[in-house]
């Protein structure tokens, strides 16, 4: 960390202020990009307060110099800068940016896409329409925002279609683009997309930002729970907790009587939990806010007693196949050697042989149940 950054981050104004100073009047673009470059590695606090420092420095005489920060792109700073140009904006200005947006590089774009959510020229709408499905997910979901801020829905009602490909990267896309673009009528159609999508997980944790688990109905809200659950620290970051309210959601299934849904999902948390605090790997970089919230959390689940995934192995059950890691009831899960679900055959038997309770009628029922050729390869090898 150079000299300039360890003032400008510092706690001493006979430092900081000066370094603020001359990167905003003189256009410091090295130090900026130091900054962006940093992100990681410093407190949000610290960073808000650079972002104060910044802002105290900006005036009508100098905003044009945030423009040559636009080649470092970093959501941190984005709405300072995106803000700042807002507030002074004109039509030269404008124009700058529907040129960068036009020619210049995806960091510049990302920041035009943010800015033209806030001043809504409508020459924008052509390049937020370009971009809107790009794989620059942080200009990707600007485009939406702007859009959204524009009222347009072309984009949106193609978004939507696409949650019916066959593609689960599109649909992936799809998502991502209408979490961002606000609209809260988008979830069941996510929900419907995300069933049966080898991505499910990843959809799904993009789903609380649209609208909050604790808002959603209970069936959603587990459904979508579930999800997170199993995508938690591989898919998700365990700081995303904060941003799911984990434990008040948590929190709500444990009053009164719970479903035999609800305890499945809990049961799974439970598990989940406990492999998360037990496992190093994954709190080692951790904040200790985030290891204290993991934990609470795992002492919450694991103070619910009697909680059974058994009432949930059944074919149309949502969570049967949560139900069927965490049972130990060999005659449950025989049961659904009969059913129309040849994927939940092949894994009624494969649980049946982790419980060393496989028998070859076991086997002999399913073959007469399966017809597809990979599954049938499948339960021969097991």
């Amino acid at each position: 960390m150079s000299d300039k950054l360890k003032q400008l981050t510092g706690k001493n104004p006979r430092d900081f202020e000066p370094v603020a100073y001359s990167l905003i009047n003189d256009s410091d673009t090295e130090l900026f990009k130091e900054l962006v470059e940093k992100d990681d590695f410093l407190f949000d606090f610290v960073k808000q307060n650079v972002i104060n420092r910044l802002e105290k420095n900006v005036n009508k005489n100098n905003y044009l110099n945030l423009l040559n920060f636009l080649k470092f792109y970093s959501p941190t700073y984005e709405d300072f800068i995106v803000g700042a140009l807002a507030k002074y904006a004109n039509e030269d200005l404008t124009d700058m940016m529907l040129e960068k947006f036009e020619q210049g590089d995806e960091n510049e774009k990302t920041y035009c896409a943010k800015f033209f959510s806030l001043v809504n020229d409508p020459l924008a709408l052509e390049f937020l329409h370009k971009y809107a499905f790009c794989e620059n997910p942080d200009l990707s979901a600007n485009c939406a925002c702007a859009l959204a801020s524009f009222g347009d829905t072309e984009i949106y009602n193609k978004a939507t279609e696409k949650l019916k490909s066959e593609d689960d990267f599109e649909k992936l896309k799809a998502v991502e683009f209408l979490v961002s673009y606000g609209n809260k009528n988008a979830l069941e159609p996510i929900i419907q997309a995300l069933q049966n999508s080898s991505l499910a997980e990843n959809m799904a944790i993009n789903l609380p930002y649209l609208v909050p688990l604790k808002e959603m109905s209970a069936h959603n809200r587990l459904y979508i729970l579930n999800l997170i659950i199993d995508g938690l620290g591989e898919v998700s970051a365990l700081s995303q907790v904060f941003d799911f309210e984990l434990y008040e959601v948590f929190a709500q299934f444990t009053e009164g009587e719970i479903s035999s849904a609800a305890q499945t999902v809990l049961l799974n948390a439970k598990e989940k939990f406990i492999t998360l605090t037990e496992n190093d790997e994954y709190l080692y970089d951790e904040s200790k806010e985030v290891k204290q919230e993991i934990s609470d959390i795992k002492s919450l689940l694991c103070g619910v007693k009697n909680l059974s995934a058994d009432g949930e192995i059944y074919p149309k059950s949502p969570f049967v196949f949560t139900a069927l890691e965490l049972t130990s009831n060999a005659e449950m899960v025989r049961s659904l050697l009969n059913c129309s679900n040849q994927t939940l055959i092949v894994k009624a038997l494969e649980i049946l042989k982790r419980l060393n309770s496989l028998t070859p009628d076991d086997k002999n029922k399913a073959l007469n149940n399966v017809t597809d050729e990979n599954l049938i390869n499948v339960i021969m090898a097991i």
